[in-house]
């Protein structure tokens, strides 16, 4: 299948954006839209280096970053038409992909796939409504171990009137980790070592790009908790103490309510949690990643002061409306997670062609591939066949084995799906974008085939992504 994409000149695309909106342009760049004027005139994101002095760092890094500070936030309102205009002020090409996002394939933001690449001081638009509420966020889709070593991506809420006023507070948690020194400079995004085993890990770990949040409240608030995995590889185990944390939504999907203590969030994969803070005024509560030698704290809620007036409705999210699978009609297809790829043909047509391996978003080595097929094969108007060719409306099941022996969250765009069954026992049937394979394991997942066109399936431990861990589905 074969795209045409089109570039717009500057004018062409103020002009085209100012129709579709329906507005004038404001003088300075929105990262919020919180009335319905706002959401219809474009949120500027703007890819930039901007100095930034990360936990336990004598000097400022360099972030690549949508705005001054890091992470940005935008919120929009779910079905309500929003634009966003990316403005590329790096010296590399980029684009956004809205992870977790039922976005048209034109807006999925995949280089050389859905859309050219945004090149130094081209923009491109992206305008869409989102279908689904819940926490989501964005990151380009080529180069991705050093624009996201670097720290270029963003946190998406997308907000749903059916939740107004059932939180007293909402705080996000974005957690990352950094590959810098104490002097802020960057040590290697991939090496071969972490490329070929479980990825390279950070030496610095951080919340919102700062030390873990200490958050004050009154006994008796009801909070919820956005925490998205924005690292390339690390997962997380979590636990909570000093009171009932609940799993409230998975990958921004509302599910009912289960204890947090042990579940695992691989990159790319976000809980939402709720609590009701204690009654007792000098309570702490730990939301922690108990996964390591020692327990690293996400953030710790404290209360204070008088307690609030109680409310007993219960913190569950309105169900998820997402399309239906149909298991008495469903096609299963294979999806083998497969270690120990090589392909010197590729190499070698690589080199007879004079064809650089940035321009195909890939590493110059490859240790990982799905169904025996290591991304990319050839140029991406020669791209290998799709992993699975499927017909839009239809329900499919799709077998991940994964036959290496380091864990996987497998990553679908375009599409929300649900977790059916587990080779490793019983598991919970929730609705997500990103599922954690372990090693050894098959998990079974079901959805509905979306909008036709390629749509990307990858392993989010980015250095795997990177190294052959790619493909795409076909929808007709």
């Amino acid at each position: 299948m074969r795209y045409q994409f089109r570039t717009l000149s500057r004018r062409g695309l103020m002009t085209e954006m100012l129709g579709l909106a329906g507005v004038s342009l404001l003088p300075s760049p929105l990262l919020a839209a919180s009335s319905a004027s706002a959401a219809a005139a474009p949120i500027v994101l703007e890819s930039q280096e901007t100095p930034f002095v990360l936990p336990g760092c004598s000097a400022p890094s360099t972030l690549w970053s949508y705005k001054a500070g890091w992470p940005v936030e935008v919120r929009l309102k779910r079905g309500q038409m929003s634009h966003l205009l990316l403005r590329n002020q790096l010296k590399d090409h980029t684009s956004i992909h809205w992870h977790g996002v039922r976005v048209p394939l034109a807006m999925d933001g995949v280089p050389y796939i859905t859309q050219d690449p945004v090149k130094t001081g081209d923009e491109f638009l992206y305008s869409f409504a989102p279908p689904d509420p819940g926490t989501f966020f964005f990151h380009p889709h080529c180069m991705t171990a050093e624009a996201l070593g670097r720290g270029l991506a963003g946190v998406l809420v997308v907000e749903d009137p059916r939740e107004d006023g059932l939180f007293d507070q909402d705080h996000t948690l974005a957690v990352k980790d950094w590959r810098v020194g104490q002097d802020g400079a960057y040590q290697a995004f991939v090496t071969d070592r972490g490329a070929a085993r479980a990825g390279t890990f950070g030496s610095r770990r951080s919340i919102n790009g700062g030390s873990p949040p200490v958050i004050t409240v009154a006994p008796g608030t009801r909070l919820r908790l956005r925490l998205l995995n924005l690292d390339v590889t690390r997962i997380m185990t979590l636990e909570a103490t000093g009171a009932a944390v609940a799993v409230i939504a998975t990958d921004g999907n509302a599910c009912p309510p289960f204890p947090v203590t042990g579940w695992r969030l691989g990159p790319a994969m976000r809980v939402d949690l709720a609590l009701t803070a204690p009654t007792k005024a000098g309570t702490k509560v730990l939301i922690q990643d108990s996964w390591g030698q020692e327990p690293f704290t996400l953030a710790t809620v404290v209360t204070e002061g008088v307690a609030r007036r109680r409310d007993n409705r219960p913190l569950i999210l309105p169900a998820a409306e997402l399309p239906e699978p149909d298991l008495s009609d469903a096609q299963v297809f294979p999806l083998s997670l497969q270690a120990g790829v090589s392909d010197p043909a590729l190499d070698a047509w690589l080199k007879d062609n004079r064809f650089g391996d940035e321009a195909l978003c890939r590493s110059d080595k490859l240790f990982w591939a799905i169904n025996g097929k290591a991304w990319p094969a050839m140029d991406m108007d020669k791209r290998p066949p799709p992993l699975a060719e499927l017909k839009s409306g239809r329900t499919y099941v799709a077998e991940i084995a994964n036959h290496t022996q380091h864990p996987h969250p497998v990553h679908l765009h375009g599409h929300t799906f649900r977790v059916e069954s587990s080779s490793r026992g019983p598991t919970r049937r929730q609705w997500v974008d990103t599922v954690l394979a372990a090693p050894d394991e098959r998990v079974r997942i079901a959805f509905v085939a979306g909008e036709p066109g390629d749509w990307m399936l990858h392993c989010h431990i980015i250095e795997h992504q990177e190294t052959g861990m790619m493909g795409y589905i076909r929808v007709t």
